[in-house]
């Protein structure tokens, strides 16, 4: 015990006199509050808020009531876009033909074909298109209304079914898309802010001999190791504990009631996350680690360690479009977790079994790359980096 303290120790010191790492890890944890702050303030504006949309309007004085219609709903002919927002709309070129038989057809009761032209795989002509379709079906809507009244119908009598929807969701759980951004932030910070220490700790004390020399000392690889991992682990923990704690001041800032959302992140919730997550930080650390010691150089475990970062964003990202899960899921590593957190933010009961045995899984996965990397310590090859 005293060795390990002592190589923990060491590491710490190593860890903590390295700066620029020490930025890394910790820099992620300031970035949470602010993406959580402008991304409510970008989804409260976007949503509150119906600014002016513009459209290569063609035929519009065949139909001057459909063009007052659009303008009632902040839709406006082209031609009358400001001079600082013209290159914008006219690069964006969403276009609307009204035909010239538009008042003709309607007066002979005909459907009248209109035409929206537009790249709709654009994302920012999404909204605009949006605008415009819901617009114009409005406006259809009214005219078929008037038809059906001007033969003295019932214009109930287009209604023949009322879907009356009732959503059971917890009151909690309508703001989705703040809970997967910051499901997965902190997924990524528990990946993220340990990296520097467990790249530096492994291949970068191989190319600079210290490894060699830690190795050359009576003490266990095993507990080189676990000293390694500890130390990269405490660093991404404490980078998760602080991204948690700004994170929950952040939420006081932002009124998300605008939107008509409930979501709220206390410290009691924080503390429900940070339980989740210290057996990824301890995964995350001993996945890094041993890409890194099956690197060559330096810079081979870069490359390696940060193609692992893809997977708190892979992992969520893939769940969200499977509209069936394989059970598994619930207790593999990454998915696992997320779900658990999923199941936190939106107020939901999260059964201890679960958790228990999510988190039993991850470490047992932990303790045996911990193992192998304590194995293949005992080789020349690996310390040495000899191919």
């Amino acid at each position: 015990m005293m060795q390990l303290k002592a190589l923990l120790s060491k590491e710490l010191k190593e860890a903590f006199r390295d700066k620029r790492a020490l930025l890394a890890a910790f820099g992620i944890a300031f970035i949470a509050p602010i993406m959580l702050i402008v991304m409510s303030e970008f989804a409260i504006k976007q949503s509150v808020e119906t600014p002016p949309a513009y459209v290569n309007l063609s035929g519009g004085e065949y139909a001057p009531k459909l063009v007052k219609h659009l303008a009632e709903n902040n839709i406006f002919p082209l031609s009358e876009v400001d001079e600082a927002d013209k290159q914008l709309w006219q690069k964006r070129n969403i276009e609307l033909i009204i035909p010239a038989t538009f008042k003709e057809d309607l007066q002979a009761g005909k459907t009248v074909g209109l035409v929206l032209r537009a790249d709709y795989g654009e994302q920012s002509h999404r909204t605009t298109i949006r605008r415009v379709r819901d617009a114009i079906y409005g406006y259809s809507r009214q005219i078929a209304y008037q038809r059906v009244l001007l033969r003295g119908i019932d214009i109930n009598l287009l209604k023949p079914l009322d879907l009356n929807e009732q959503d059971t969701q917890q009151p909690s759980s309508n703001a989705s898309f703040i809970t997967m951004m910051l499901g997965i932030y902190l997924l990524f910070g528990a990946f993220m802010a340990g990296l520097s220490v467990a790249i530096d700790t492994s291949a970068g004390e191989r190319e600079r001999n210290v490894l060699e020399i830690l190795l050359c000392q009576p003490v266990s690889t095993m507990k080189v190791v676990v000293a390694k991992l500890l130390a990269a682990t405490t660093i991404a923990i404490t980078a998760i504990v602080l991204m948690l704690i700004l994170s929950v001041i952040s939420m006081n800032f932002v009124d998300l009631s605008e939107l008509g959302l409930s979501f709220s992140l206390d410290f009691g919730t924080a503390i429900s996350l940070l339980v989740v997550l210290i057996p990824v930080c301890f995964f995350a650390s001993s996945l890094q680690l041993f890409f890194a010691f099956s690197a060559k150089t330096f810079k081979e475990a870069q490359s390696l360690v940060s193609m692992i970062i893809i997977l708190p964003g892979m992992v969520p990202f893939a769940l969200s479009m499977m509209d069936d899960r394989p059970q598994w899921l619930n207790w593999a590593p990454i998915s696992g977790q997320y779900l658990i957190m999923e199941d936190i933010f939106k107020g939901d009961p999260v059964g201890i079994d679960v958790l228990l045995f999510t988190g039993l899984i991850t470490v047992l996965l932990t303790v045996v790359l911990v193992k192998v990397m304590a194995e293949r310590l005992k080789s020349e090859k690996v310390v040495l980096a000899l191919s």
